[in-house]
């Protein structure tokens, strides 16, 4: 802050007269200063680490630094930055860089910036800022301060050991001390575990690191610790395992303090059988937990509290859990206070330390699963006689919540379903088909009888609309049962609507299916199999990463894979699996998943350290692909257009086309992590397997294959009909009017045949497909009451799928014209090419990029079209408006042609004008 302070005399005459204007000047000037410095402070804006903002037990040794840039300036440019880090946030206040300074480096990049100062220590918090420079070199002040912390980064950092509760025979001694259990029942309940302990002097800091297999829900003095459930994610157990790190700074209280930790079976222990064979799994063992808390004093000295068999462990109320079949909780064995204080555990036997699982300990970075919304059921109706079913109103996953008032020893029973039979009751016939134990998605209450009594599960989730509900004396109200809704809580990052409100109930469809399949990966369905189909993944992958913000979901998805892949290369149809994806499923068309995700987080996020991770994982991937090749560099390997309307497509084509597709990424990749030879070699290969395409699926007059819609588009979108496209984009055009304007595909097909039809100057074709209201058609799904997106066209199996989801993308892309430029990886170079389509009266489409809010909207309104764009900072934009004869272009009541200093006109045809942009807001008329 400066001041300036008027010394002088009060008095007239030439020299005072001098003194007030130096007097002023210096005003004026510190006006000025002060001007700059306050407009400058707005030019750094949101500071993220890793895709994160302020992270706590993070693993990365050197942290990928972005942030985003404000200000009110038009094509404001980044073009230099400075990075200070500190051990302290004193430190940093008073610019001490003491762990790293960058120096002034000149560069236009304000994303995935990696740190290069000292060598990063466990359980440390950094704190960090940056100021930049802009086309002026005028420097900016400094951000305001973030901060990030390490979590547990080498084996010997865990004092901890793996503990589990006592054996049968042990587990069946403690029982006998309980007059209504009996030993299975005991042994199959989940385990309570308690540790109490001491806080003797005033505490500065708490960490709680934990994993607890296969689910854990951890209490602290009675409360628990978070709001995650189904923690943590499912991992391959053998090879990872996910620990969560978790801030209880003021969970602590002076004295006496107790730890508590429920496990569920989860994943770790799939007992049921099923077709996948989890029950199999050669990291299958029983629940088990590794954790310690971490306390630094105000005094400087610290202590630890950690897993070992000083622990104590008993049986609760959940008698029964697994992920396929339900969970059974009997209240009357509920064991009130046993994770406070005041409890006495004397009479509770000592966990066992065990051996643990065989995986590597890493942080769980992905989102947690979390409950997003309690939905008040649409109906109550009486099926027969006690049997009630609740109808939520949509297809959610997640569980119910119970609200009852009942004797004591009551038993609730809960059947949860997708859809309903005949007679009313709930139908679960075609999603139970591959459990060979029953029940199959039933919860199972016994009441206490003490007043209001409400209770929801905790290590399961299932995939449903209506719930059936058994046992009830008299008919319930509608609040007795709430849905909840649970998933991955991933961050919203884009959002689509328009005047078509077709379209936008499907864009909800969609997004609802997208999150009812994220449960610590992506899945196929939630209630029939819960499995990471790579198929599914790859195909709703571009639409996720419009919507949401699912970076790090990926990364440990592709992690994942890593842990599968054999070491010829080869990747299974289901990820994790206990080996079933290995026989079924896979081939290119699911396994491009391995190379398409990366290659779309480099392009929508500008994650290029991916890329580097998985390198040599691709690469061997790919070459094993090529083992699956004929002499003429077909594959005939895979499942091919899963699910189409009706007509069926070559198998050979749609995997040779991936083939090609994997191998051309590679040779991409290559070349942007300076590997010229692989990028050559992989080039070459790639060019071979598009002429060996062409040789065998091309039979003229734009035909390729069986001429389905699936076979033209594949060859279209794919980029394997470059000789013969414009006859090909007719043949496809052709062969949709055919349809009477509707799709004939299955999964692979859909992704391609919309983008297909809009990149090559069809965009109303692909429009009158997606408003299609008859078989087979997403509108068709929404005619039959569907809230999210089916399995089938003729919806005969799940209905929560996500694998026909990208026309959510395609909404984006082609009427909100948002994509990331080809040359302009993470939207560094934003592409705008909106189709303004006739019978639309308006447009709004956003996306959250790694440089901030991109905005495309537009409105017709009397034959005049405005367009206003919102283009973030440090980025630029490639425009493209149609350019009609007799048409005027107007920006900011300027005609365009005319020039405008904030617009460069790059091209110019009778059809289209395409303008460069800076940053900034724009407003175009088209008359």
């Amino acid at each position: 802050m400066h001041q300036l302070i008027w010394t002088g005399p009060l008095k007239t005459g030439k020299k005072h007269f001098k003194n007030m204007i130096n007097f002023r000047y210096q005003l004026i000037l510190l006006l000025l200063l002060t001007f700059n410095q306050v407009f400058a402070q707005q030019k750094v804006g949101k500071l993220i680490t890793g895709s994160m903002v302020n992270p706590i037990g993070i693993d990365a040794p050197a942290p990928l630094l972005s942030w985003q840039l404000e200000s009110n300036e038009h094509g404001f440019q980044q073009t230099a930055y400075q990075i200070l880090v500190a051990s302290t946030e004193a430190n940093l206040l008073q610019d001490i860089a003491d762990v790293w300074d960058s120096r002034k480096v000149s560069s236009i990049t304000s994303l995935d910036v990696p740190y290069k100062g000292k060598t990063l220590k466990s359980k440390q918090r950094y704190f960090w800022k940056v100021r930049i420079w802009d086309q002026q070199d005028k420097v900016s002040s400094y951000s305001s301060v973030s901060f990030w912390e390490m979590g547990l980064l080498h084996e010997t950092d865990w004092v901890g050991k793996w503990i589990s509760a006592p054996r049968i025979l042990d587990w069946a001694k403690f029982a006998s001390k309980r007059e209504e259990e009996n030993v299975d029942e005991v042994f199959s309940a989940a385990p309570m575990f308690r540790k109490a302990f001491s806080i003797k002097g005033n505490v500065k800091s708490a960490r709680f690191y934990i994993s607890g297999l296969g689910y854990n829900v951890s209490y602290l003095n009675g409360k628990k610790i978070s709001d995650h459930i189904l923690d943590p994610a499912f991992t391959r157990y053998d090879k990872t395992v996910l620990y969560t790190t978790f801030d209880v700074s003021g969970m602590l209280q002076s004295g006496e303090n107790v730890l508590g930790v429920v496990l569920g079976n989860g994943w770790y222990n799939m007992f049921t059988r099923a077709v996948w064979g989890f029950d199999q799994a050669a990291w299958r063992n029983i629940p088990t937990l590794i954790a310690q808390l971490e306390v630094l004093y105000e005094d400087g000295s610290k202590s630890s509290i950690s897993s070992d068999d000083s622990w104590k462990v008993s049986a609760g109320p959940i008698t029964f859990n697994s992920v396929f079949q339900g969970e059974f909780y009997d209240a009357r064995k509920e064991v009130p206070g046993w994770n406070m204080a005041a409890f006495k555990d004397t009479e509770w036997p000592y966990a066992l330390a065990v051996s643990g699982p065989l995986g590597v300990k890493k942080p769980q970075l992905i989102p947690p699963i979390r409950e997003t919304a309690e939905l008040i059921p649409k109906s109550v109706t009486e099926v027969g006689k006690g049997k009630y079913v609740f109808d939520m109103g949509r297809n959610i996953a997640g569980y119910a919540r119970l609200k009852i008032q009942a004797p004591a020893g009551t038993e609730i029973s809960l059947i949860y379903g997708e859809r309903l039979s005949k007679t009313g009751e709930v139908d679960q016939e075609h999603i139970a088909m591959y459990s060979m134990d029953k029940p199959f998605h039933t919860d199972k209450y016994t009441c206490k009888g003490e007043g209001l009594e409400t209770w929801n599960p905790s290590f399961v989730y299932y995939g449903f609309q209506y719930v059936e509900v058994h046992g009830l004396s008299a008919k319930p109200k509608l609040n007795n049962l709430t849905g909840i809704v649970v998933h991955t809580d991933l961050e919203t990052a884009g959002k689509f609507e328009c005047s078509n409100e077709l379209f936008n109930q499907i864009q909800s469809n969609t997004r609802n299916s997208y999150l009812n399949n994220f449960h610590g990966f992506p899945t196929d369905c939630p209630q029939r199999e819960k499995n990471g189909w790579t198929g599914d993944a790859h195909l709703a992958a571009e639409m996720g990463l419009y919507n949401f913000k699912s970076q790090q979901a990926y990364q440990k998805w592709l992690m994942d894979i890593v842990d599968e892949q054999r070491p010829s290369g080869e990747i299974p149809g289901i990820v994790p699996t206990a080996g079933w994806g290995y026989f079924f499923g896979n081939g290119p068309a699911w396994d491009s998943a391995f190379m398409l995700i990366p290659w779309y987080l480099y392009q929508y996020n500008g994650d290029k350290e991916i890329l580097e991770k998985l390198y040599p994982h691709l690469k061997r991937y790919v070459n094993f692909l090529s083992t699956k090749a004929d002499a003429e560099h077909i594959i005939s390997w895979g499942l091919g257009d899963w699910c189409p309307a009706k007509t069926q497509t070559p198998v050979e084509l749609t995997s040779t086309a991936y083939y090609f597709v994997d191998v051309q990424i590679l040779s991409k990749i290559a070349t942007l992590l300076g590997k010229t030879d692989d990028a050559a070699q992989y080039a070459v290969r790639a060019d071979v397997i598009k002429k060996a395409f062409n040789k065998r699926f091309y039979k003229g007059n734009g035909i390729y294959g069986n001429g389905s819609q699936t076979s033209m588009a594949c060859a279209i979108y794919q980029g394997l009909a470059d000789e013969n496209l414009e006859v090909t984009v007719a043949a496809l055009v052709e062969a949709v009017k055919e349809k009477d304007y509707h799709l004939d595909c299955g999964i692979l097909g859909t992704k391609y045949l919309l983008h297909a039809l809009s990149d090559h100057g069809h965009a109303d074709v692909a429009y009158r497909i997606v408003n299609q209201r008859t078989f087979p058609s997403w509108g068709y799904w929404i005619s039959q009451g569907a809230t999210t997106l089916w399995e089938r066209w003729d919806g005969s199996a799940s209905r929560n799928h996500v694998m026909f989801g990208d026309v959510s993308a395609w909404f984006y892309k082609a009427l909100g014209g948002i994509s990331p430029a080809k040359d302009g990886a993470g939207y560094k170079k934003i592409l705008l090419k909106p189709y303004f389509q006739s019978e639309l009266k308006w447009v709004k489409a956003s996306h959250d990029s790694p440089y901030g809010q991109i905005q495309s909207n537009w409105e017709n309104k009397n034959g005049v079209i405005k367009y206003s764009i919102v283009i973030p900072h440090n980025t630029t934009a490639q425009v493209h408006l149609p350019n009609l004869k007799g048409k005027k272009i107007y920006e900011s009541n300027k005609l365009i042609l005319k020039g405008n200093k904030d617009l460069k006109i790059v091209e110019r045809s009778d059809q289209e004008l395409v303008l460069e942009t800076s940053s900034g807001s724009y407003s175009f008329n088209i008359k």
